[in-house]
Protein backbone atom coordinates (compact mmCIF):
# COMPACT_ATOMS: atom_id res chain seq x y z
CA UNK A 1 0.00 0.00 0.00
CA UNK A 2 1.29 3.71 -1.05
CA UNK A 3 1.99 5.75 1.61
CA UNK A 4 -0.28 9.24 2.98
CA UNK A 5 1.70 12.03 1.58
CA UNK A 6 1.60 14.51 4.56
CA UNK A 7 3.09 18.72 3.91
CA UNK A 8 3.98 19.91 7.24
CA UNK A 9 3.99 23.54 7.57
CA UNK A 10 6.48 24.75 9.98
CA UNK A 11 9.33 23.42 11.08
CA UNK A 12 9.93 25.06 14.88
CA UNK A 13 9.06 23.23 17.90
CA UNK A 14 5.43 22.22 16.91
CA UNK A 15 6.46 20.65 13.69
CA UNK A 16 9.91 19.20 14.26
CA UNK A 17 9.40 17.90 17.41
CA UNK A 18 5.35 16.97 17.56
CA UNK A 19 4.13 16.26 14.40
CA UNK A 20 6.68 15.23 11.73
CA UNK A 21 7.90 12.22 14.33
CA UNK A 22 4.24 11.31 15.17
CA UNK A 23 3.54 11.08 11.17
CA UNK A 24 7.00 9.25 10.32
CA UNK A 25 6.04 6.80 13.16
CA UNK A 26 2.35 5.71 11.34
CA UNK A 27 3.10 3.16 9.03
CA UNK A 28 0.56 4.49 6.48
CA UNK A 29 1.92 8.35 6.57
CA UNK A 30 4.99 10.11 5.39
CA UNK A 31 6.28 13.30 5.65
CA UNK A 32 6.78 14.04 2.09
CA UNK A 33 6.88 17.68 2.14
CA UNK A 34 8.02 20.39 4.57
CA UNK A 35 7.57 24.32 4.80
CA UNK A 36 10.22 26.36 6.50
CA UNK A 37 11.65 29.29 5.26
CA UNK A 38 15.15 28.85 7.91
CA UNK A 39 17.36 27.29 5.99
CA UNK A 40 18.69 25.56 9.46
CA UNK A 41 15.08 23.89 9.64
CA UNK A 42 15.62 22.67 6.42
CA UNK A 43 18.81 21.35 6.30
CA UNK A 44 17.38 19.81 10.05
CA UNK A 45 14.22 18.35 7.53
CA UNK A 46 16.26 16.87 5.18
CA UNK A 47 18.59 14.79 7.80
CA UNK A 48 15.71 13.94 9.17
CA UNK A 49 12.95 12.38 6.18
CA UNK A 50 15.34 11.48 4.15
CA UNK A 51 13.78 12.33 0.57
CA UNK A 52 11.72 15.12 2.29
CA UNK A 53 11.07 18.01 -0.40
CA UNK A 54 11.92 21.16 1.06
CA UNK A 55 9.37 24.33 0.52
CA UNK A 56 10.06 28.06 1.40
CA UNK A 57 6.79 28.85 1.28
CA UNK A 58 3.24 28.19 1.41
CA UNK A 59 2.63 29.78 -2.12
CA UNK A 60 4.75 27.65 -3.30
CA UNK A 61 3.01 24.77 -1.60
CA UNK A 62 -0.39 25.73 -2.96
CA UNK A 63 0.91 26.66 -6.44
CA UNK A 64 0.86 22.97 -7.07
CA UNK A 65 -0.80 20.66 -3.91
CA UNK A 66 -1.06 17.91 -6.45
CA UNK A 67 0.06 14.47 -4.34
CA UNK A 68 -0.49 15.54 -1.14
CA UNK A 69 -3.11 13.78 0.97
CA UNK A 70 -2.94 15.72 4.07
CA UNK A 71 -1.47 19.53 5.61
CA UNK A 72 -0.30 19.79 8.68
CA UNK A 73 -0.56 23.32 9.35
CA UNK A 74 2.16 23.99 12.55
CA UNK A 75 2.77 27.82 12.59
CA UNK A 76 2.64 30.41 14.82
CA UNK A 77 -1.29 31.04 15.67
CA UNK A 78 -2.53 33.93 14.15
CA UNK A 79 -1.50 32.31 10.47
CA UNK A 80 -4.04 28.57 11.40
CA UNK A 81 -7.01 30.10 10.11
CA UNK A 82 -5.76 31.60 6.52
CA UNK A 83 -3.69 28.05 5.77
CA UNK A 84 -6.39 25.94 6.86
CA UNK A 85 -9.22 27.72 4.59
CA UNK A 86 -6.31 27.75 1.96
CA UNK A 87 -5.80 23.91 2.31
CA UNK A 88 -9.91 23.15 2.23
CA UNK A 89 -10.11 25.79 -0.70
CA UNK A 90 -7.43 23.10 -2.67
CA UNK A 91 -9.32 20.13 -1.51
CA UNK A 92 -6.71 18.92 0.75
CA UNK A 93 -7.72 17.55 4.18
CA UNK A 94 -6.10 19.22 7.12
CA UNK A 95 -4.75 19.17 10.96
CA UNK A 96 -4.55 22.51 12.69
CA UNK A 97 -2.34 22.66 16.03
CA UNK A 98 -3.47 23.99 18.95
CA UNK A 99 -5.00 26.37 19.40
CA UNK A 100 -7.05 25.75 15.99
CA UNK A 101 -7.49 29.57 15.14
CA UNK A 102 -7.16 32.88 16.90
CA UNK A 103 -10.70 33.68 17.48
CA UNK A 104 -13.95 31.27 17.50
CA UNK A 105 -15.32 33.41 14.89
CA UNK A 106 -12.23 31.99 12.62
CA UNK A 107 -13.30 28.44 13.98
CA UNK A 108 -16.87 28.78 12.75
CA UNK A 109 -15.51 30.24 9.23
CA UNK A 110 -13.17 27.33 9.06
CA UNK A 111 -15.58 24.65 9.77
CA UNK A 112 -18.09 26.13 7.73
CA UNK A 113 -15.64 26.03 4.79
CA UNK A 114 -14.80 22.51 5.44
CA UNK A 115 -18.41 21.21 5.21
CA UNK A 116 -19.44 23.09 1.97
CA UNK A 117 -16.40 21.35 0.45
CA UNK A 118 -16.53 18.22 2.46
CA UNK A 119 -13.07 17.97 3.45
CA UNK A 120 -11.34 16.83 6.66
CA UNK A 121 -10.37 19.25 9.36
CA UNK A 122 -8.73 17.72 12.90
CA UNK A 123 -7.10 19.61 15.49
CA UNK A 124 -3.95 18.44 17.17
CA UNK A 125 -5.21 18.29 20.87
CA UNK A 126 -2.55 15.47 21.57
CA UNK A 127 -3.34 15.95 25.43
CA UNK A 128 -6.08 13.91 25.34
CA UNK A 129 -3.56 11.01 25.08
CA UNK A 130 -1.13 11.98 27.79
CA UNK A 131 -0.74 9.05 30.11
CA UNK A 132 -2.13 10.72 33.48
CA UNK A 133 -5.45 12.22 31.50
CA UNK A 134 -5.70 9.01 29.76
CA UNK A 135 -5.60 7.19 33.22
CA UNK A 136 -7.90 10.27 35.19
CA UNK A 137 -10.48 9.47 32.29
CA UNK A 138 -10.63 6.00 32.80
CA UNK A 139 -11.05 6.17 36.98
CA UNK A 140 -14.29 8.87 35.96
CA UNK A 141 -15.68 6.79 32.82
CA UNK A 142 -15.07 3.61 35.62
CA UNK A 143 -16.86 5.37 38.24
CA UNK A 144 -14.25 4.80 40.37
CA UNK A 145 -14.46 8.17 42.05
CA UNK A 146 -18.07 7.87 42.07
CA UNK A 147 -19.60 11.30 41.82
CA UNK A 148 -16.91 13.90 40.63
CA UNK A 149 -17.09 17.43 42.08
CA UNK A 150 -14.24 19.22 41.56
CA UNK A 151 -11.53 18.58 38.80
CA UNK A 152 -7.77 20.52 39.18
CA UNK A 153 -5.83 20.62 36.50
CA UNK A 154 -2.24 22.27 36.44
CA UNK A 155 0.64 23.16 33.78
CA UNK A 156 3.13 25.27 35.95
CA UNK A 157 6.57 25.86 35.22
CA UNK A 158 9.64 27.84 36.37
CA UNK A 159 10.42 30.04 34.16
CA UNK A 160 12.02 33.36 35.28
CA UNK A 161 13.69 34.56 32.26
CA UNK A 162 12.12 35.52 29.30
CA UNK A 163 13.06 34.38 25.99
CA UNK A 164 11.36 37.12 23.93
CA UNK A 165 9.18 34.99 21.72
CA UNK A 166 6.03 35.78 20.05
CA UNK A 167 4.49 33.55 22.37
CA UNK A 168 5.66 35.81 25.49
CA UNK A 169 5.32 39.46 23.70
CA UNK A 170 2.78 38.91 20.71
CA UNK A 171 -0.51 40.78 21.61
CA UNK A 172 -4.20 38.90 21.37
CA UNK A 173 -4.21 38.89 17.61
CA UNK A 174 -1.55 36.17 17.75
CA UNK A 175 -3.02 34.22 20.42
CA UNK A 176 -0.17 34.83 22.76
CA UNK A 177 -0.03 34.13 26.33
CA UNK A 178 0.14 30.97 28.49
CA UNK A 179 -4.15 31.16 28.58
CA UNK A 180 -4.16 30.44 24.63
CA UNK A 181 -1.13 28.28 24.93
CA UNK A 182 -1.63 26.06 27.91
CA UNK A 183 -4.97 26.72 28.38
CA UNK A 184 -6.38 25.15 25.33
CA UNK A 185 -5.02 21.86 26.63
CA UNK A 186 -6.43 21.93 29.81
CA UNK A 187 -9.83 23.88 28.76
CA UNK A 188 -9.61 20.49 26.05
CA UNK A 189 -9.29 18.14 28.50
CA UNK A 190 -12.06 19.29 31.16
CA UNK A 191 -14.70 19.53 28.21
CA UNK A 192 -13.64 16.04 27.17
CA UNK A 193 -14.50 14.53 31.03
CA UNK A 194 -16.97 17.00 31.89
CA UNK A 195 -18.88 18.65 29.20
CA UNK A 196 -19.92 22.41 28.28
CA UNK A 197 -20.06 24.84 30.79
CA UNK A 198 -21.99 27.44 32.54
CA UNK A 199 -20.25 30.10 33.81
CA UNK A 200 -16.17 30.91 33.19
CA UNK A 201 -14.15 32.86 35.90
CA UNK A 202 -10.49 33.68 34.53
CA UNK A 203 -7.85 35.70 36.66
CA UNK A 204 -4.80 36.34 33.92
CA UNK A 205 -1.21 38.53 35.54
CA UNK A 206 2.05 39.23 33.71
CA UNK A 207 4.30 38.43 37.04
CA UNK A 208 7.91 38.76 35.09
CA UNK A 209 9.46 42.03 33.56
CA UNK A 210 9.70 42.38 30.04
CA UNK A 211 6.44 40.36 28.98
CA UNK A 212 3.61 41.67 27.14
CA UNK A 213 1.32 38.52 27.32
CA UNK A 214 -0.32 36.42 30.25
CA UNK A 215 2.49 34.23 31.90
CA UNK A 216 0.24 32.92 35.07
CA UNK A 217 -3.37 32.17 34.84
CA UNK A 218 -6.22 30.50 36.72
CA UNK A 219 -9.52 29.36 35.33
CA UNK A 220 -12.54 28.45 37.15
CA UNK A 221 -15.12 26.51 35.11
CA UNK A 222 -18.81 25.12 36.03
CA UNK A 223 -19.86 22.50 34.14
CA UNK A 224 -23.45 22.19 33.24
CA UNK A 225 -23.43 19.33 35.13
CA UNK A 226 -22.37 20.97 38.15
CA UNK A 227 -18.58 20.00 38.25
CA UNK A 228 -16.24 22.66 38.73
CA UNK A 229 -12.87 22.19 37.14
CA UNK A 230 -9.89 24.51 38.06
CA UNK A 231 -6.95 24.93 36.12
CA UNK A 232 -3.80 26.58 36.46
CA UNK A 233 -1.30 28.07 33.83
CA UNK A 234 2.01 29.36 34.99
CA UNK A 235 5.67 30.12 34.27
CA UNK A 236 6.25 31.24 37.45
CA UNK A 237 5.94 28.36 39.83
CA UNK A 238 8.49 26.96 41.52
CA UNK A 239 6.97 24.28 43.30
CA UNK A 240 4.20 22.85 40.80
CA UNK A 241 1.16 21.90 42.66
CA UNK A 242 -0.58 17.95 41.92
CA UNK A 243 -0.85 17.42 38.24
CA UNK A 244 -3.99 16.61 38.55
CA UNK A 245 -6.76 16.63 41.86
CA UNK A 246 -9.84 14.62 41.05
CA UNK A 247 -12.23 15.08 43.74
CA UNK A 248 -15.35 12.55 43.89
CA UNK A 249 -17.99 11.53 46.17
CA UNK A 250 -16.36 8.31 47.07
CA UNK A 251 -12.50 8.69 46.44
CA UNK A 252 -9.78 10.84 45.33
CA UNK A 253 -6.88 10.93 42.29
CA UNK A 254 -3.63 13.01 42.98
CA UNK A 255 -0.77 12.62 40.27
CA UNK A 256 2.39 14.71 39.98
CA UNK A 257 4.83 15.17 37.54
CA UNK A 258 4.46 15.39 33.58
CA UNK A 259 3.71 12.82 31.11
CA UNK A 260 6.81 12.07 29.52
CA UNK A 261 6.39 12.28 25.93
CA UNK A 262 7.01 15.72 25.20
CA UNK A 263 10.58 15.48 26.94
CA UNK A 264 11.42 12.02 25.13
CA UNK A 265 10.56 13.64 21.79
CA UNK A 266 12.63 16.75 22.53
CA UNK A 267 15.32 14.82 23.06
CA UNK A 268 15.13 12.67 20.12
CA UNK A 269 12.90 9.88 21.30
CA UNK A 270 10.35 7.90 18.69
CA UNK A 271 7.95 5.36 19.01
CA UNK A 272 8.86 2.73 17.63
CA UNK A 273 12.55 2.44 19.27
CA UNK A 274 11.98 -0.78 21.08
CA UNK A 275 11.50 1.17 24.49
CA UNK A 276 7.53 1.05 25.31
CA UNK A 277 6.38 4.81 24.52
CA UNK A 278 4.77 6.88 27.04
CA UNK A 279 5.33 3.97 29.91
CA UNK A 280 5.36 5.94 33.24
CA UNK A 281 7.66 4.52 36.26
CA UNK A 282 6.14 3.10 39.14
CA UNK A 283 7.47 5.57 41.48
CA UNK A 284 5.39 8.38 39.66
CA UNK A 285 2.33 6.51 39.53
CA UNK A 286 -0.80 8.30 41.03
CA UNK A 287 -2.52 7.52 44.24
CA UNK A 288 -6.31 6.49 44.18
CA UNK A 289 -8.13 6.84 47.79
CA UNK A 290 -9.12 8.93 50.24
CA UNK A 291 -6.77 9.71 53.54
CA UNK A 292 -5.30 6.99 55.42
CA UNK A 293 -6.45 4.54 53.20
CA UNK A 294 -4.57 5.43 49.42
CA UNK A 295 -2.67 3.20 47.90
CA UNK A 296 -0.55 3.78 43.90
CA UNK A 297 -2.34 2.48 41.03
CA UNK A 298 -0.78 2.17 37.07
CA UNK A 299 -0.93 5.39 34.79
CA UNK A 300 -2.06 4.43 32.03
CA UNK A 301 0.80 4.45 28.99
CA UNK A 302 0.84 8.09 26.77
CA UNK A 303 -0.20 7.25 23.28
CA UNK A 304 0.60 10.29 21.23
CA UNK A 305 0.71 7.98 18.06
CA UNK A 306 -2.67 7.71 18.21
CA UNK A 307 -3.78 10.95 16.94
CA UNK A 308 -2.04 10.20 13.76
CA UNK A 309 -2.98 6.49 13.01
CA UNK A 310 -6.60 7.76 13.71
CA UNK A 311 -6.09 10.47 10.71
CA UNK A 312 -5.05 7.76 8.63
CA UNK A 313 -7.90 5.57 9.54
CA UNK A 314 -10.11 8.94 8.90
CA UNK A 315 -8.57 9.12 5.49
CA UNK A 316 -8.21 5.85 4.61
CA UNK A 317 -10.83 3.89 5.91
CA UNK A 318 -13.91 6.56 6.67
CA UNK A 319 -13.97 6.96 10.36
CA UNK A 320 -14.59 10.13 12.13
CA UNK A 321 -11.52 12.27 13.06
CA UNK A 322 -9.44 12.27 16.13
CA UNK A 323 -10.67 14.99 17.56
CA UNK A 324 -13.45 16.79 15.80
CA UNK A 325 -13.03 20.58 15.38
CA UNK A 326 -16.55 21.92 16.67
CA UNK A 327 -14.56 20.21 20.17
CA UNK A 328 -12.00 22.83 19.66
CA UNK A 329 -14.45 25.80 18.71
CA UNK A 330 -16.04 24.83 22.21
CA UNK A 331 -12.67 24.95 23.87
CA UNK A 332 -12.03 28.93 21.78
CA UNK A 333 -15.43 30.34 23.29
CA UNK A 334 -14.44 28.74 26.93
CA UNK A 335 -10.78 30.76 26.17
CA UNK A 336 -12.94 33.50 25.21
CA UNK A 337 -14.87 33.90 27.99
CA UNK A 338 -11.88 33.93 30.23
CA UNK A 339 -10.44 36.44 28.52
CA UNK A 340 -13.48 38.48 28.79
CA UNK A 341 -13.97 38.20 32.57
CA UNK A 342 -10.18 38.83 33.37
CA UNK A 343 -10.75 41.85 31.13
CA UNK A 344 -14.13 43.05 33.36
CA UNK A 345 -11.94 43.02 36.58
CA UNK A 346 -8.84 44.78 34.63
Amino acid sequence: MSQLRVAVVGYGLAGAVFHAPLIAAEPRMRVAVVVTSSPERAEQARGEHPGVRVLAGVDELFADPSGIDLIVVATPNRSHASIALRSIEAGIPVVVDKPFTVTSAEAREVIAAADRRGVMVSVFQNRRWDSDFRTVRGLVDGGRLGEVHRFESRFERWRPAVKGGWREVGGAAEGAGYLYDLGSHLVDQALTLFGPVSDVYCELDRRRAGVLADDDAFVALTHASGVRSHLWMSAVTGQAGPRFRVLGSESAYVVDGLDPQEADLREGRRPGDGKPWGAVDPESWGRLGTDGDTRRIPTEPGDYPAFYRGMADALLDGTPVPVDPRDALGTLLVLEKAAESAGRRA
